[in-house]
């Protein structure tokens, strides 16, 4: 796997990346709430604070009491677009209004899972890319964010980038995250000279707290890419995605919290983020994590990291470690052996 994740001082691309459907993502409604955090759109409209009415209130208490059954079909179809298959289900029981609405959306999810099946060679089927692609266009045809994802994916694994591209913008235009992630990244590499839109997508997604979308705004910001380069914002979006378990983003903010660029210099933070990025899989934090221990005198756990780093094909980490072995007894080397073997990867959003 490529691991290129720290942008040189020249610009690069980590050259094309493959996409994943993503599963329905609470937004969070605090962050998108609050307009002045978007540094890349200008509001025309100033919000003025309201004071607190008996009109105000009496408004409240009439709203909770509306009968969402009322709601016209269409606008009920729109909000259920992103859902996933229990949400479908939990909000078809809502009144029988909704269960008639929603009825496309849980055909749907029945070829959304065929598809994956087709996909992937599950299920008790052989893997077939034309079903596959067939079952997630008939669920995208009925409304579902999800199936137009992973219909998107395939078709842009298959090189028809138009028609991923198109698939990626409905869905990313109904509010699903996945599908703005997806668009902005591939905006960015169709035409990597006029980021604008791209970011923008990558924005919308990076706030519904989209931990993937928030690393490659980061990196995106970080690179240029035509931008003005904003370490502040770089370093806000490493932290976020990190903070969500997306371990390129903890490895990019260890090396952001290492030289203080974009956040507070801290040698502490630094480790503590290395440390996370390493014990998840990633090779270069397994490699600087090892550096790091055997500076600080700990052997044995320095031995492990870089043993795991020079297995993932990070050379570096070769001549420290022999070094190290010439220091430790033979017990002390098997042991530090059966650490390494027994090690297993810690879970992340990868």
């Amino acid at each position: 796997m490529n691991q290129k994740t720290w942008p040189p001082t020249k610009s690069s691309s980590d050259g094309p990346r493959r996409f994943t459907a993503f599963p329905f993502i609470r937004k969070q409604t605090h962050l998108q709430n609050r307009p002045s955090e978007n540094p890349f759109f200008n509001h025309s409209k100033k919000i003025t604070p309201t004071t607190p009415s008996s009109s105000s209130n009496s408004s409240c208490s009439s709203s909770s009491n509306q009968d969402f059954s009322q709601l016209p079909h269409d606008i009920i179809f729109k909000i259920a677009a992103t859902f996933s298959l229990s949400n479908v289900r939990a909000s078809s029981l809502v009144c029988k209004s909704w269960c008639d609405a929603l009825r496309p959306l849980r055909e749907s999810m029945v070829f959304l899972r065929w598809g994956k099946r087709f996909k992937h060679g599950r299920g008790g089927v052989k893997r077939n890319l034309s079903k596959a692609l067939d079952s997630f266009l008939k669920g995208a045809a009925r409304g579902s964010t999800l199936a137009m994802v992973d219909a998107g994916l395939l078709y842009w694994e298959m090189g028809k980038r138009e028609e991923g591209i198109g698939l990626y913008r409905k869905a990313a235009e109904l509010g699903d995250p996945a599908g703005q992630c997806n668009l902005g990244i591939s905006l960015l590499q169709v035409n990597p000279l006029e980021p604008e839109e791209a970011v923008k997508w990558l924005y919308k997604a990076s706030v519904a707290g989209h931990v993937r979308a928030q690393y490659q705004l980061a990196l995106t910001l970080h690179k240029g890419h035509g931008l003005k380069r904003n370490l502040q914002e770089t370093a806000k979006w490493y932290l976020r995605s990190a903070e969500g378990g997306y371990v390129r983003a903890m490895y990019n903010t260890a090396l952001c919290y290492s030289v203080g660029e974009g956040l507070l210099q801290s040698h502490e933070l630094a480790k503590k983020w290395m440390k996370r990025a390493a014990d998840r899989g990633h090779s270069k934090a397994q490699l600087e994590h090892g550096l790091s221990l055997s500076s600080d005198g700990e052997r044995m756990q320095a031995m492990v990291y870089l043993e795991l780093a020079a297995r993932a094909g990070e050379a570096a980490a070769h001549p420290v470690k022999n070094v190290i072995l010439q220091q430790m007894s033979t017990f002390s080397r098997d042991h530090a052996m059966f650490l390494a073997n027994s090690w297993r990867t810690l879970p992340s959003s990868h």
